[in-house]
């Protein structure tokens, strides 16, 4: 069975190497990927890169995809309150998926709930936040706690990729 990974970009100042990098890192290991947004506008990366987004976070049905892999950048913040997000997020868990978070998203993860009690890690300015959140933040470069993986930041973006398609390869 073909495994599928869901990733999530903002609109503007997704950062390029979150995204290309686990992208890459994913479909090397036979996951497909798709490219969700707020709209299927294209989303603009922090260093000129574009990708053009398959579906918006309204239109996703969690239970189609293996993995739901949120990606940082200064523009992954509209996702840090969105209530579709924070469904999706919730969602995918409850149904055994990966829930996957990179650079600031995290916060992303730990506003929805989803990292109470669990070791995560992100960009260094949303520590506190995931602390506030109950999260046990470790401050590695890619942190798994079950089918949560979250990673700090865009020199880590193959790992986190290698990390999460491991997990699904194992689901």
């Amino acid at each position: 069975m073909a495994r599928e990974a869901l990733l999530v970009v903002a609109p503007s100042n997704f950062r390029d190497e979150e995204l290309f990098h686990t992208k890459e890192e994913l479909e090397s290991a036979g996951i497909k990927t798709t490219v969700a947004s707020k709209t299927t506008s294209v989303a603009r990366g922090m260093f000129g890169g574009t990708a053009k987004p398959d579906t918006t976070l309204e239109d996703v049905d969690v239970t189609k995809y293996d993995a739901l892999v949120f990606v940082g950048g200064s523009g992954a913040n509209v996702y840090f309150d969105d209530p579709t997000a924070h469904r999706l997020a919730r969602e995918a868990y409850e149904n055994g998926k990966v829930v996957a978070a990179i650079c600031i998203a995290p916060s992303t993860l730990a506003n929805a709930g989803l990292l109470r009690g669990k070791r995560a890690t992100c960009f260094p300015s949303e520590a506190g936040n995931l602390r506030g959140k109950d999260a046990v933040y470790t401050g590695k470069p890619v942190e798994q706690d079950g089918r949560i993986i979250t990673a700090d930041g865009p020199g880590s973006a193959r790992e986190f990729g290698r990390v999460i398609a491991r997990v699904v390869n194992q689901l």
